[in-house]
């Protein structure tokens, strides 16, 4: 019998990853998430180490950092709690802070 993966274990600290998504309304529905998780579309930096997340049953923890793209437009945010049901977007915004980068409107820099 397989050991369960730790990154699996949910408490009230963690939640699964589709079901975080969508309690914080990046997606429209759970299953649109869990679509994006399964086709390794969402990055998940937890304790200094960066993965692509493989299944919709990953844990992600208070702290984490999750980056995916959604409309051609990077979206970067860091957990900063779990969410009880997906409420209202200013419930949802409570969830997490927004690290994405600034849009830069405009012409692109030269580099």
């Amino acid at each position: 019998m397989a050991r369960p993966d730790p990154d699996d274990q949910v408490d009230a600290t963690s939640a699964r990853v589709d079901i975080w998504l969508w309690h914080a309304r990046f997606f429209k529905t759970r299953a649109l998430a869990a679509q994006m998780v399964s086709k390794k579309k969402i990055r998940l930096t937890h304790q200094g180490r960066q993965v692509r997340l493989d299944k919709p049953s990953r844990s992600v923890h208070v702290g984490d950092e999750v980056m995916f793209t959604i409309g051609g437009r990077i979206t970067r945010v860091r957990v900063v709690q779990m969410g009880e049901r997906r409420g209202p977007a200013v419930e949802a915004r409570a969830l997490y802070d927004d690290l994405s980068p600034p849009d830069q409107g405009g012409e692109p820099p030269i580099w």
